[in-house]
């Protein structure tokens, strides 16, 4: 700007001791050259977008197992909410930690892809344990002998009873694809739809009694939900590797594509108008719909429901858990269908 010349400072003095700077001689060009456009994140190597494309791909050329109740595990992938899928206890940004015998048992029978297993040192052997080792060292898992306390710090504090597995996050089924396991098997669908669970343990619990009363699978909405976290893994003993779980954009919109295909959607609620012994649409395909245990069913959902069946508690007992009342509902489902069965 004219007049800046004048200014106190804004010329260095002849006298300087600094004198004035001299050039690079040409060492620094090369620095003041450009590097070109900035890459993709997926295209820089330590850039967790990359990461989780490259453990993607290895997670597909690796071995994958089939879905459904046949025996076969739902296959693993990262998941797409943070609300369950990561971040849990147990679990990372790209793996997860299943701990515990039988969950441990359980996964490698369903054939769940195994990153590496983990083994206390002076673990006491029983069946368990031995069947463990046996398998992982017949596919050629990693093993790793850890102390107690790195077990500890693996699985954040839960009980490991000395052995623990990295598997990939857990991936969630669409939920055409639990009428279709329904299909496959010439049954009439049962599946179980979760509505406001939020704690993994509950889902864990829901798991478990599906898979012992046949259902075809579980399904939760995308958002404010409980995912198939290290915790539910613990729970469900091994059942989430068995019983598939399909996540819902929209749970409303879910259950009336349920409808339009010929099931029948049940909510479970205290007020409901007819007893869970006498559970209608039993025989038929059917959608059993359970809330959380402090606000119940919500309103949309309550709306697109066949019936709603209540299961008689004492009054000193203010309700159930969403795992307890899944249990009840799927015997109940069961026995009906059992006996439709015999009189036929």
């Amino acid at each position: 700007m004219a007049g800046n010349s004048e200014r106190r400072g804004a010329t260095r003095k002849a006298g300087s001791k600094k004198g004035a700077s001299g050039g690079t001689g040409g060492k620094g060009r090369a620095a003041l050259q450009g590097r070109g456009p900035t890459p993709k994140a997926t295209e820089r190597p330590h850039h967790p977008a990359a990461k989780r494309v490259a453990a993607a791909t290895r997670r597909a050329t690796g071995p994958v197992a089939g879905s459904g109740r046949s025996g076969g595990a739902a296959p693993v992938r990262a998941s797409r909410s943070a609300s369950g899928g990561r971040g849990g206890k147990g679990s990372s940004a790209t793996h997860e930690i299943v701990c515990g015998r039988n969950s441990v048992v359980e996964a490698l029978r369903a054939g769940i892809p195994v990153t590496t297993v983990y083994y206390g040192t002076r673990i006491e052997t029983d069946d368990r344990t031995r069947e463990i080792l046996d398998t992982a060292a017949g596919r050629g898992y990693p093993l790793l002998e850890v102390s107690k306390a790195e077990l500890d710090r693996l699985t954040d504090g839960a009980i490991h009873q000395g052995v623990a597995i990295q598997v990939p996050p857990y991936v969630y089924a669409d939920p055409d694809d639990l009428l279709d396991d329904a299909s496959d098997h010439r049954t009439k669908p049962l599946i179980v739809a979760l509505d406001g669970v939020t704690d993994p343990r509950n889902l864990g619990a829901v798991l478990r009694s599906a898979g012992a009363f046949g259902a075809h699978g579980v399904l939760v909405p995308e958002r404010r939900s409980a995912g198939v976290t290290a915790a539910a893994w613990k729970v469900s003993s091994g059942a989430a590797a068995r019983v598939p779980v399909a996540r819902a954009t929209n749970l409303v919109r879910t259950l009336q594509a349920y409808r339009q295909a010929g099931c029948f959607v049940v909510g479970l609620a205290g007020e409901g108008d007819v007893a869970i012994n006498d559970l209608p649409f039993a025989t038929d395909g059917l959608v059993l719909v359970i809330g959380s245990e402090g606000k119940g069913l919500s309103r949309l959902v309550r709306e697109n429901c066949d019936a709603l069946a209540s299961i008689p508690i004492g009054s000193s007992v203010e309700s159930l858990n969403a795992g307890v009342a899944a249990g009840i509902a799927l015997y109940e489902v069961a026995r009906i269908r059992t006996a439709a069965a015999l009189e036929s």
